[in-house]
């Protein structure tokens, strides 16, 4: 995946109206289920709209099944919170998919305050021939029910049903600001800004809080929780991330509450490279485990890490997303960029990450050569079965005809939420109000 090859092409792209975008269209989280086969977003208008891979083409069978719209739904609606006289935005800030149990499935879906539990089953068939109701479905009159028939099922067109199973609310006084399904399948937990709670699927009306880190007096407050998530296989562990870009990880064994970390990783800050906005851009936005559960990988504002689980010191790799914004640090503090929290995700095998960055560009960083690549999800390179070209941002000196200066980049379009298929290359890109998916090209040397 060079500077020099062209990995990936459009598989899809879900425009809307670029010329009028509404804060309610913007995209504010996106998610694949397990198996790949569904892909859910949710916006800042508080809907989710979840797209279904069609089955492969007979004809051409070497080209992926693309994915359609399967259902769109209302998850949440604005709330007032009449106590405290705050507005609740509708906001979808994070959704997760249990794994699938039977026929239906299932996803947790949050707002600030409020996490839904939503179940989704198809119905392509439907009862006729009732003996006391006729077809509108009214009660017949009994005297004129001279013979009994047995119902049957006849085929009708597909239909997809969207039902909200639990709603877990009054768990939390700070914004969510995640949520993580964990192995057992049978609980979950969720993250504000100064506590975690475990959660059961089964129990709306109470949670357990596992981490508390709000001090007896706010002013003593030195850091917030940015992000947490389970172990994708041993279900007492999980992390979080905190805003002085550290990660605790936490054994649930060890005790009930968790404010003793079991582990902390943390690398030691550089005093040549310390500024006044050291501990702004060293802010942890994301953090996600490998597949493998071996590795641990996080974002802040300027480079990505990965972590080994066993060395607690030093991550074990660094890649620089656009170190060429150094310079511009102050400017996007001014303009409140530099606070951006973008996420980041693994390939199925864990042997490449994927990040977003500004001006519409998203980077992709090969673990085994070590390469790179910026790509660009735009309009332009829209068409299907497009091409990606790879890009290049210039700070200075010699321009290559296609190289885009750094005083040039767009900082109103960012990619912040990224998704990669569980074991196929085909990623999901969110760009401000649109969708795009990408797979890899037929006999790619992508990993």
């Amino acid at each position: 995946m060079g500077e020099d090859t062209d990995t990936r092409k459009i598989n899809h792209s879900f425009l809307r109206d670029h010329s009028y975008v509404t804060e309610a269209d913007i995209i504010s989280t996106v998610e694949f289920n397990h198996t790949g086969e569904l892909l859910a977003t949710g916006d800042k208008g508080g809907r989710v709209v979840i797209f279904q891979r069609e089955p492969e083409s007979k004809n051409a069978p070497h080209i992926q099944g693309e994915y359609d719209v399967y259902s769109t739904f209302q998850s949440h609606e604005p709330e007032f919170d009449y106590l405290k006289s705050l507005e609740i935005e509708e906001k979808i800030n994070k959704i997760k998919w249990l794994p699938q149990q039977n026929a239906a499935h299932s996803l947790l879906s949050t707002n600030d305050k409020t996490i839904k539990l939503w179940k989704i089953t198809e119905r392509d068939k439907r009862p006729e021939g009732y003996n006391l109701k006729d077809e509108e479905g009214k009660l017949k009159d009994l005297s004129t029910v001279t013979s009994l028939q047995v119902p049957v099922l006849k085929p009708m067109d597909l239909m997809v049903e969207v039902s909200p199973r639990r709603i877990f609310a009054n768990g939390h006084t700070y914004h969510i600001n995640s949520i993580s399904v964990n192995s057992d399948c049978e609980t979950y937990m969720s993250a504000d800004d100064l506590r975690i709670n475990l959660w059961h699927l089964a129990i709306t009306d109470r949670s357990f809080n596992i981490v508390d880190i709000k001090p007896a007096n706010m002013e003593d407050l030195t850091e917030v929780i940015t992000a947490s998530e389970f172990h994708p296989h041993h279900c007492n562990l999980f992390v979080y991330s905190s805003s002085k870009g550290s990660l605790r990880l936490c054994d649930m064994r060890a005790a009930a509450l968790c404010d003793k970390h079991s582990k902390l990783f943390e690398e030691p800050e550089d005093p040549s490279n310390r500024s006044f906005f050291s501990e702004i851009i060293s802010s942890v936005s994301d953090v996600k485990f490998s597949h493998s559960g071996r590795y641990m990988l996080t974002r802040d504002y300027l480079t990505v890490k990965v972590w080994d689980l066993n060395m607690e010191a030093r991550p074990i790799e660094t890649y620089q997303v656009h170190d060429y914004l150094r310079s511009k640090l102050c400017s996007l503090y001014e303009s409140d960029c530099i606070f951006d929290k973008f996420e980041c995700s693994w390939n199925g095998s864990d042997s490449v990450i994927m990040t977003g960055a500004y001006n519409n560009f998203f980077r992709m960083f090969d673990r085994n050569t070590k390469r790179d690549v910026t790509l660009e999800a735009s309009r332009e390179s829209s068409k299907p079965r497009a091409v990606l070209k790879p890009r290049r941002v210039c700070v200075g000196g010699k321009r290559r005809r296609d190289d885009i200066s750094v005083d040039s980049l767009d900082f109103t379009k960012k990619i912040l939420h990224t998704a990669w298929h569980p074991a196929e290359n085909i990623i999901a890109i969110a760009a401000t109000n649109n969708l795009y998916i990408f797979q890899d090209k037929v006999n790619s040397d992508m990993h």
